[in-house]
């Protein structure tokens, strides 16, 4: 037995990879539609073929050698031969248009199913995933792949139909007419399949490596268009322009490539087929001299084989095009072949809403592609009710702890107890019911101020618990400011309102869902003193009956915390009140001291 080489590796792997089956079940519920198409297909090939035998019939009657089948006169025939005809090429066109109707209710249809199901399927994967994965990548290949999917059925999938029925119908007629003309006119078949699986292969990898870079182009313009004050504010237009035009130059020379592959194709197919038509031709010509085929054979015979080797060339030009619809395929299932986060997978399910009742007991946990723990020996407990503070420099590890809470993460080691149970029983998406968060850089939509605030609820809301909400959040009175009130809409990602403002919003969205447990991950950090008094004022009533854990970086925030957590670099350095972590010696101390003598510094300076 011989070893497997590079070459059929290769193949193995990509045909291992695209797994064709999938193909035919992606199509459940089109599968009619498509075989209907095929038919029609077929009954527009045939209609093709009858037409060049009808026209050998009425050569061969005006050459006397066929005598009419139907009427008393030659004219009778010859109107019966029009009608023939003319029905023919009803019948063809007719059921050409129907296959194709056929055929893009079918891609149609399945693209759109596909591009529904990845949205759903991106949508439960993890965190983690998203921490990695490109978002342009994620835009390319639910947009462009999607649609070279959708091509793919619309014209490869039915154009193999096309082309496997318009060569047997043909091969049969020409073979009914003369055997010898139906072998010469495909001999070159053996050689024009081996050059396009040559190309598919070729095209293939061109295609994958356009398609990366157009991703990579993708993702280069979206977070330009992201971060456009941030371009702007350090004047990098020229910066920008300059890494965006070398990777549109990268795009272009790989899609020149792949153009150059088709251009390349195109000539090779037709000189060969070319060739072979000619040759036909000349062949069927001195068998008509030599008087072993009629008049009307050579003319049905130019015709028909004009229709055979036309699959021929389009069999070659189905398996080039049909490569990139492939490589799409095969980017898709890269994505749908990611496990989804598993969001019903614990097995205790409380009738009611957690209490709230917390403690991590030696927790610790460590990226994926890290090998220092980010978080390490862990242990603390707070009771329902009570808030918990963090507090510790950048990097000390409080977003990351307080991200296991609602099982963005996984701890890598001990345990976290809700109510008595550990964490890790829950379903996920009870869990995450339980608990609302603010992030240190709050999202909104690009919707209006109302539609952002009621997103986290779940239900319908009325408008006085909207405007409850945001009274609580204390942006209600500059809601009311702006000309349309809480129809406003925030702009994308809501680039329109300040970074107060929409912190603000986003504490109104995260207490409107009146969770259990509350996240508030330095929520405060973008709004002035004034405005953060009025928060914490705020929030101090509505945290009676929750468990709050905030992060902050200033003293204030974090002073009337029923607990304060210290970290650094992962670990708990301090622990304890207000009062007790300010009698000891050490960071909170530290923390404390720099920031009260800031402030009095600050205090002199404005008045004098």
């Amino acid at each position: 037995m011989q070893p497997m080489t590079q070459h059929s590796l290769d193949l193995r792997q990509t045909l291992s990879k695209y797994r064709l089956a999938g193909l035919w079940r992606m199509m459940r519920g089109y599968q009619m539609a498509y075989l209907g198409a095929t038919l029609a297909l077929a009954i527009s090939a045939t209609a093709k073929t009858a037409t060049y035998l009808l026209l050998r019939y009425f050569a061969d009657m005006v050459a006397g050698e066929e005598q009419p089948l139907l009427g008393n006169s030659l004219a009778q025939a010859f109107a019966w031969v029009a009608l023939g005809f003319v029905l023919l090429a009803l019948f063809e066109g007719g059921f050409s248009f129907l296959s194709g109707k056929l055929a893009a209710y079918t891609a149609e249809g399945i693209a759109r199913r596909v591009r529904d199901y990845l949205f759903d399927h991106i949508q439960r994967l993890s965190v983690a995933y998203h921490s990695h994965a490109s978002t342009g990548d994620l835009v390319e290949r639910a947009t462009s792949d999607v649609d070279a999917v959708r091509r793919f059925f619309a014209d490869q999938a039915i154009g193999a139909g096309r082309i496997v029925l318009l060569f047997v119908i043909n091969f049969i007629a020409i073979y009914r007419l003369n055997a010898k003309l139906a072998w010469v006119s495909v001999l070159v078949i053996p050689f024009i399949l081996a050059v396009s699986v040559w190309f598919f292969k070729k095209v293939s990898d061109a295609y994958e490596a356009y398609q990366k870079q157009e991703s990579r182009l993708t993702t280069n313009l979206q977070e330009n268009l992201s971060g456009v004050r941030v371009v702007k504010a350090f004047a990098r237009q020229d910066f920008e322009k300059s890494k965006f035009e070398a990777e549109n130059w990268e795009k272009f020379l790989r899609g020149k490539k792949l153009l150059m592959m088709h251009s390349l194709f195109w000539p090779v197919s037709d000189i060969v087929l070319g060739m072979q038509m000619l040759g036909g031709f000349v062949y069927a010509a001195l068998l008509a001299i030599r008087g072993e085929v009629t008049v009307g054979t050579y003319l049905a015979y130019v015709g028909l084989v004009a229709w055979l080797i036309w699959p021929i060339r389009n069999l070659g030009r189905m398996i080039v095009q049909a490569s990139m619809g492939l490589v799409s395929y095969g980017r898709l299932v890269d994505i749908l072949q990611v496990a989804p986060e598993p969001l019903e997978d614990g097995t205790h399910l409380p009738e009611g809403p957690a209490r709230g009742d917390i403690a991590f007991e030696n927790v610790s946990f460590t990226y994926e592609d890290d090998t220092v723990p980010a978080l390490d020996g862990i242990t603390f407990t707070c009771r329902a009710g009570q808030a918990v503070a963090l507090l510790g420099s950048t990097g000390s590890g409080k977003t990351t702890l307080v991200n296991l809470l609602p099982r963005f993460h996984d701890y890598t080691g001990g345990r976290i107890l809700l109510d008595g149970v550990e964490l890790k029983y829950y379903p996920r998406t009870w869990l995450r019911r339980q608990i609302g968060i603010v992030e240190q850089e709050p999202f909104l939509f690009s919707r209006s101020i109302r539609e952002n605030i009621a997103y986290g609820a779940g239900r319908a809301v009325t408008q006085e618990e909207i405007e409850a909400t945001a009274r609580a959040a204390a942006i209600h009175d500059v809601i009311l400011t702006f000309p349309d009130g809480y129809d406003t809409l925030v702009g994308e990602r809501g680039v329109t309102l300040s970074g107060g403002q929409k912190q603000r919003v986003a504490i109104a969205r995260a207490l409107l869902k009146d969770p259990r447990i509350l996240i508030l991950d330095d929520s405060t950090s973008s709004v002035d003193t004034e405005t953060e008094a009025a928060i914490r004022a705020a929030l101090e009533c509505l945290m009676q009956g929750r468990t709050t854990f905030i992060i902050a970086h200033r003293i204030q925030s974090v002073m009337n915390a029923d607990l304060i957590v210290v970290l650094d670099k992962g670990r708990i350095v301090q622990i304890g009140t207000h009062e007790t972590l300010l009698a000891e010696d050490g960071m909170y101390r530290q923390i404390y001291d720099i920031q009260t003598r800031i402030d009095a510094e600050l205090e002199a300076e404005v008045a004098v």
